[in-house]
């Protein structure tokens, strides 16, 4: 299929997990790469975009990316600007720091406890999303990089058995902004962090609760200073 995922990154676009098994919709994979692009800092704050433009950018037709861009307006992640478009709604430091701490204090003990409770396989089936980082951490491919990064994690959380958890990290992960990662792929540092993910899965599955505590610190560390950061 010609969408949004093939002009923007030469490739399909990969399904984000689905709560319930449910199939995504092509609206609500249009949705999924927009707002990759925005969480990714290729759609910025104060911006207005048009259906059509960004219909245009991303090689798809203007209707499901208007019904998507709905859809993020009432996540609180742009602003409908009457017969203009949309605007990218912005997000302070503060806000920032607030949705990183409550991160952090959900996802590094449920990772740690993991180490104890995953079973191989389970952990295994998770290193074909940590390849694809990295992947795309060389090609500098920042919207690829978010959806495999956001279907690793939410995979990863998964493996807890609590939808419930899962759902409002998606929901922290959906209002963050990781302006950074421009940069980051300018500096030829960005693979360093998609390794992580790979350091990430030795260490569950060496069952080493305290490497996962100090990698899942670390990693989570960058939201808010490596990747964060326009400079």
């Amino acid at each position: 299929m010609r969408d949004m995922a093939q002009n923007a990154r030469g490739a399909e676009m990969p399904e984000l997990p689905r709560l319930g098994g449910r199939r995504s919709s092509y609206r609500e994979r249009v949705a999924d790469a927009l707002r990759a692009a925005l969480i990714a800092g290729e759609l910025r704050p104060g911006e207005v975009y048009s259906a059509p433009s960004l219909a245009a950018r991303f090689g798809v037709s203007a209707t499901p990316v208007r019904e998507a861009m709905l859809d993020l307006a009432k996540e609180g992640l742009v602003d409908t600007v009457p017969n203009k478009g949309f605007r990218v709604t912005a997000v302070s430091d503060k806000q920032l720091d607030e949705y990183t701490h409550v991160r952090a204090l959900i996802e590094i003990p449920t990772v740690v406890a993991l180490a104890r409770t995953a079973d191989r396989v389970s952990l295994e089936a998770l290193r074909p999303a940590a390849r694809e980082i990295v992947t795309a951490a060389v090609a500098g491919d920042l919207i690829a990089y978010v959806e495999a990064d956001t279907r690793f994690h939410l995979g990863l959380l998964a493996l807890a058995g609590n939808a419930h958890l899962v759902e409002v990290v998606a929901d922290l992960r959906k209002r963050s902004r990781l302006y950074g990662l421009t940069a980051l792929v300018e500096a030829g540092r960005l693979l360093a962090s998609a390794e992580e993910h790979l350091e990430l899965l030795d260490a569950l599955l060496e069952r080493d609760e305290q490497a996962v505590h100090a990698i899942m610190t670390r990693h989570l560390g960058h939201v808010r200073s490596l990747w964060a950061s326009p400079d």
